[in-house]
Formats: C-alpha cells, structure tokens, sequence
C-alpha cells in the first residue's frame, strides 16, 4: 500500500526522508500559546509564519481553526470557517506550498479545498461527521486518519502545565489503535478513498494519559506495519510537559527527543510548531537511521 504522493508538484516518497508538517493555530486559544487569530491581522501573521516555516524547511502546513486541546471548547463551522479560510486563500494565492486543513467538519474541509488546500487533516479519523469520508473521495485528496479517544471526563487541567488525559483504560494499547485506526480505514476505503491517500495517525495526546502517550509513541513502528504513511504529532503535548515538568514553551528538548525516536519507529510526517529546529533534528535523524 506503501508508494510516492504527489501533492501540489511535490512528490512525497515514502521512506526516503521524513517530511515536516509545520502548524499553523488560527485559534486564540492554543494549547501552546501560538495561537494567530488574537492578532491584530490574523491573515498577515499566519502568512508572515508561514514564509518563516517554508523557509524553514516546512514541506506542509496544517491550517486549522479549533483548538483540539483537553478541555477546549467546540466552535461552530462558520467560525471555524471565518478563521482559517482568509488564510489558505492567501496561501494558495502567494506561496507554492503544500496546504492541509486541519478540521473534522466536512462544510470546513470542503470549502477549504475549494479555497486551494491540498488535503485534510481529521482528528476524529472520518467518525465525527459522516458526510467526510465521501467528501475527500469526491475530491480525491489525500486524509490523516487520527486515532481519538478523547472525552471531556478524562481530561485534566493544570494551571502551568495545561491538559491531559487521566483514567483511560484500553485493552491492549497498541493492538486496540491499531484495531481502531483500522476501521477509519475502512470507513474511507468504502468511500471509495484510495490506499495512497491514507495516512495514519496513532493520535499522540488525544484519549491517552501520560504513559500511554509514552508507550505508544516508542511503539509507533506497529501503526507504520499496518502499510499506510505515518504522521506522528508530538510537538510541546502535555505527556511531555508532564514528564519533564515544563509549561508548552519549554517543551523544545522533549519535542526533539519524541521527534527523533518517532522517525526511528518510522514515522514519514512529523506535525510541529518549531520548523527550523525540528527540520534539523529531522535532517540528522535520517542520515542516522535512513
């Protein structure tokens, strides 16, 4: 199932090298304090971020308008919308750069992609709303499938070190992901999305507590084995705050590590918010393992 992508005149080759996601909030209410929608001209800062994380070494960037963070408030499509649309338009207008929308919301991915994003980025996997599945296959994009057992009573908030996740029992960790992650892929194959344009995400910090965040991440060579792309999202998440007892802004050491050991399991996408630091933790990686 394993082969190249080619997305906006880019081809992405699987195995090769590993291929950085830089994240751009349009939110006021990021988890790691870089969200752009409280400034003053949304639009010119997220452009202004992006031309920073091309210039970077940045190969996507994830556009999203909701903050996905433990204990983060939903917001409505049009406000999701108003967020992130003036943004991509500009993107795609100024920037021959790969754009991902970052939304479960399929009236948001469509008119995303209209707008000239290249593919969609679901946190629910393609079970939040049932009119996305058929949506990417119409468009014949390509998806990140994210494992999500995320529930508002599972979450815990600390004033310096943010949310996480407690009491969350699986099975088997690993195996009940994998298990998971799985029938996504079948929601999309019936769909009539193709192989190629599956990527899996194991969902780091999304339904886990601390240790299995852990586990999970140091395991992510078992989704890989499953014979889709792996997108890994670690960047300054609260199971590495916890473990290092660091607030969201001096999460960069730990985000490296989780990096590093993510690519040696395999991942060929990695999502973060620092591009220049991670590309080169990236680039120095591969010519290790690679």
């Amino acid at each position: 199932m394993l082969s190249s992508l080619n997305l906006n005149n880019q081809s992405f080759e699987w195995g090769a090298r590993t291929y950085i996601m830089g994240i751009l909030n349009m939110t006021p209410d990021s988890f790691s304090g870089d969200g752009l929608y409280s400034a003053g001209k949304p639009a010119e800062s997220a452009l202004a971020q992006a031309r920073n994380f091309v210039k970077s070494g940045a190969d996507i960037l994830d556009v999203g308008g909701e903050s996905t963070r433990p204990g983060s408030e939903p917001v409505s499509a049009a406000e999701e919308l108003m967020r992130v649309l003036p943004v991509i338009e500009r993107l795609a207008a100024e920037m021959n750069v790969t754009i991902s929308i970052d939304t479960y919301k399929a009236e948001v991915a469509a008119a995303a992609l209209d707008a000239g994003a290249h593919l969609v980025n679901d946190v629910w996997g393609l079970r939040a709303d049932p009119e996305m599945a058929a949506l990417v296959a119409e468009h014949d994009v390509p998806v990140v499938l994210m494992h999500n057992r995320s529930n508002p009573g599972n979450a815990e908030v600390r004033q310096r070190l943010g949310g996480r996740y407690v009491g969350v029992e699986y099975e088997n960790l690993v195996e009940d992901v994998r298990r998971e992650l799985l029938q996504s892929v079948e929601l999309a194959k019936a769909a009539g999305i193709r192989d190629e344009n599956i990527i899996l995400d194991p969902g780091i910090g999304f339904g886990k507590t601390v240790e299995q965040n852990l586990e999970l991440l140091n395991r992510a060579g078992e989704i890989r084995d499953l014979g889709y792309a792996l997108l890994i999202g670690p960047s300054r998440k609260s199971f590495i705050g916890f473990t290092l007892d660091a607030p969201p802004e001096q999460r960069a050491e730990g985000t490296a590590a989780a990096v590093a050991v993510g690519i040696l399991r395999g991942a060929d996408i990695v999502r973060v918010h620092d591009v220049e630091m991670i590309a080169r933790v990236a680039r120095m990686t591969d010519a290790i393992v690679r």
